[in-house]
């Protein structure tokens, strides 16, 4: 597994307009979280891109609530079907549309979820903890939910928050 610390801001913004956003990509994910030792998240992800499906497993590490040290590597679609008996108890597996688009040298994404029918999660990585965040006018930021662990992937595979909180 390759390893890196992810730093990243998380927001609630308003549910996206499609047409309104450059050159995008929007992708079909399904992510299992597994078992997985206090203080780690260990997922696996099936991604469709529009070349083929692709496998993932990633080890996240929490620093503080903007950072984590990841692991991540490629996987096949037999270790992806084995790996994913040991889901984690308590949870389900999480479907959402990922949508990207690069924006000032950034890449952002938004994550839309079934179960929210007026707000996304948007993400941005950064590459250090003291960088500006831009943010497109064409998105409406609702509030940041950086460190907020509802908001978390791993979290909303247990119980998903309600959007008009």
């Amino acid at each position: 597994m390759s390893s890196i610390v992810e730093i990243e801001r998380k927001y609630i913004e308003e549910m996206p307009k499609t047409e309104e956003l450059p050159n995008y990509e929007e992708t079909p994910i399904l992510q299992i979280y597994l078992k997985a030792p206090k203080g780690v998240t260990h997922r696996i992800r099936k991604r469709c891109y529009k070349e083929g499906t692709k496998y993932f497993e990633t080890v996240k590490k929490r620093i503080d609530k903007i950072s984590a040290y990841e692991d991540e590597r490629e996987i096949s679609e037999s270790e992806f079907l084995e790996k994913s008996k040991e889901i984690k108890e308590g949870t389900k597996p999480l479907s959402k549309k990922r949508i990207s688009f690069s924006y000032e040298g950034r890449v952002i994404e938004i994550d839309v979820y079934p179960e929210w029918k007026r707000c996304a999660i948007m993400e941005i990585e950064l590459p250090a903890r003291e960088c500006e965040v831009k943010i497109p006018s064409y998105i409406k930021i609702i509030r940041e939910v950086t460190g907020i662990k509802e908001y978390s992937n791993a979290s909303m595979s247990e119980h998903f928050p309600d959007e008009d909180k």
